[in-house]
């Protein structure tokens, strides 16, 4: 219970630090509202589920420490971000779509999935950090995993949600400029993408 609780904390210490996902929810809750926020947040937290069924199953250990399958979803989740980030900055489909409705929450949702499955740095932390509060002598392992990894979802979800609302607050108010927020949205979709490129590998 002593190594739970302050894992607890130290998860609660690291959610509450702006992130990338963060950022990602924020672009998406300003440029469409509180529901496309929070329809993004679930996204990203879905992801975070295929993280940790990963690392109960071994999965990131192996691509943590196979260079190539880690350079393969490290660039995969770069021109993911660099595609959607152009789409927003140069696509007047785009714009004219923001114009004209809003995109489709399940779009926005499993865009939050693949960003997040896509992003290194949560397979590095899986690797690098969740394993510390792992006792092969306290039971099964990918039990303990999933009991960690979980507590650390619930605690992002709530995290996530805050950043959600927030972000469709401040969406409704600048509502009348959708050029702005699709250019926001560009220039926050890249910076993720030159950070993630820039992310390293386990040595």
């Amino acid at each position: 219970m002593s190594t739970f609780l302050i894992f607890a904390l130290a998860s609660l210490a690291l959610v509450l630090v702006p992130g990338p996902n963060h950022l990602y929810i924020a672009a998406r809750g300003i440029a469409q509202g509180r529901a496309a926020g929070v329809a993004s947040a679930l996204g990203v937290e879905t992801g975070t589920m295929v993280h940790i069924a990963a690392a109960a199953a071994g999965l990131s250990y192996v691509i943590a420490r196979s260079a190539t399958l880690f350079n393969v979803i490290k660039w995969a989740g770069v021109a993911y971000l660099i595609y959607l980030g152009v789409r927003a900055l140069t696509s007047r489909q785009e714009l004219k779509a923001r114009e004209a409705g809003p995109q489709p929450l399940r779009t926005i949702f499993f865009e939050g999935v693949i960003v997040n499955v896509l992003n290194p740095k949560v397979i590095l932390f899986f690797l690098a950090f969740l394993p510390q509060f792992v006792d092969p002598g306290a039971g099964a392992v990918p039990l303990q995993i999933i009991v960690l990894g979980g507590t650390l979802l619930v605690l992002g979800l709530v995290s996530d949600l805050i950043y959600a609302a927030g972000a469709g607050a401040l969406g409704r108010r600048m509502r009348n400029r959708s050029s702005l927020l699709s250019r926001l949205s560009g220039v926050v979709y890249l910076g993720l993408g030159v950070a993630t490129a820039l992310s390293g590998r386990p040595v």
